[in-house]
């Protein structure tokens, strides 16, 4: 927690909780899709859990309410999608998943300290999670209070064309196609070594991201708390005459990764397919470990 001066210890702490909306909020009672709604109510697989997972997230958010408000805290509730700065605040809490503290992270500065609930932890990893709602009273009171660990994640800097498009980075980027059905084809360089390929797309992960789909890719799992960035080179195209020798590796700190375009279409995905830049035939991307980590609290090393 950031520490006050004197003449300001019993002021309430200030604390911002970013939640994000329930896929039942949105699909059923925000945009009425009738065809969600006709799922729900044969009780079809391909919607089971919706309903729960919805229950489950209003009862922690309307507990973490009631626990904020029983430990006089300055509390403002905002949506994930809502927009506005973080810096007035003391403490930030997402209320979600894993999804959830992800999207906080490009709106949340160095130094400001974090804490991640799951929300409905029947349909939700929760991977980065400190509690669920049976421990929030305990955990938040822990958080403003300064108890829980703190934990630094190492976050990724991401360039196109010498132009910074986030130093917020997470868990992982992807560039790829636009289409996943076409070749990436692309210039890979890292260290002193360069050479042109094929493949599905690029991955490069944090360590944080290293047990998400880098780890499915084949990716290796690094400590939480590892500084370095790690690359794999998704499906490389098997027939050329040479087999492609970067194919995966680490980026320590003060290195990066440089991936030039060679195709019209590219795409460029941060942390999931929300965060999306359009990266042009023959446009650089530089990839590097970031000057802000982000401060998590409660995590459980697994």
């Amino acid at each position: 927690m950031q520490k006050r001066s004197p003449s300001s210890a019993k002021a309430p702490a200030r604390v911002l909780v970013v939640y994000k909306k329930s896929a039942y909020r949105i699909y059923v009672r925000e945009r009425r899709h009738r065809r969600v709604a006709s799922l729900l109510r044969v009780g079809d697989a391909a919607v089971a859990g919706m309903a729960r997972a919805h229950r489950d997230h209003e009862h922690t958010v309307a507990e973490a309410r009631r626990v904020l408000r029983r430990l006089g805290a300055s509390a403002v509730f905002r949506p994930r999608s809502g927009r506005g700065s973080t810096s007035a605040f003391d403490l930030i809490v997402t209320l979600g998943g894993d999804g959830t503290l992800l999207w906080a992270s490009h709106a949340i500065a160095a130094g400001c300290p974090v804490v991640a609930i799951n929300s409905a932890p029947f349909d939700s990893v929760g991977y980065f999670c400190a509690a669920t709602r049976d421990q929030l009273g305990d955990t938040l009171s822990d958080a403003i209070a300064g108890r829980l660990r703190e934990t630094r994640l190492t976050r990724m800097q991401v360039e196109i064309d010498s132009a910074v498009v986030s130093s917020r980075v997470l868990n992982d980027a992807l560039f790829s196609h636009v289409s996943p059905a076409a070749t990436t084809r692309y210039a890979i360089g890292v260290r002193d070594q360069r050479e042109t390929q094929r493949s599905s797309g690029v991955w490069i992960a944090t360590a944080a991201g290293s047990s998400a789909a880098i780890r499915s890719a084949g990716g290796r799992l690094q400590p939480i708390g590892s500084p370095r960035l790690q690359f794999k080179v998704r499906e490389p195209y098997a027939f050329a005459p040479v087999p492609p020798a970067l194919r995966h590796g680490f980026i320590e700190a003060g290195e990066r990764l440089e991936l030039q375009s060679h195709i019209r279409d590219g795409r460029l995905y941060l942390d999931g397919p929300h965060s999306v830049r359009v990266v042009d035939i023959g446009s650089t991307i530089r990839f590097s470990r970031s000057a802000e980590t982000l401060s998590l609290l409660g995590f459980k090393r697994r």
